[in-house]
């Protein structure tokens, strides 16, 4: 597919990029060379292959979802501004 110049000052208006008039030839050259890559990449036979997400095979490491360092209200509260009934109070901001 080919850009020419018309299509190449739509697409910078579009992306809110302001170019100049002599680049909108160098522009159009550039798109449509990124269009013919990517006319190529869906040339490629991808059937049977799993997406992926890492060109590394790896896993994510997870820690186990326990409460490590609770039951220290006192201890929280103590940094507050102002508390009340064990909890952090903080004023009213809908009326």
């Amino acid at each position: 597919m080919s850009i020419d110049k018309e299509t190449a000052r739509r697409a910078a208006h579009l992306a809110r990029i302001a170019v100049p008039e002599e680049d909108l030839d160098v522009l159009a050259t550039e798109l449509s060379g990124i269009l013919g890559f990517m006319e190529q990449l869906n040339e490629v036979d991808v059937d049977g292959v799993e997406p992926m997400t890492s060109v590394s095979p790896m896993s994510l490491y997870r820690r186990a979802d326990v409460v490590t360092d609770g039951n220290q209200p006192e201890k929280i509260l103590k940094n507050a501004p102002e508390a009340r009934e064990g909890f952090f109070a903080v004023p009213k901001v809908v009326e």
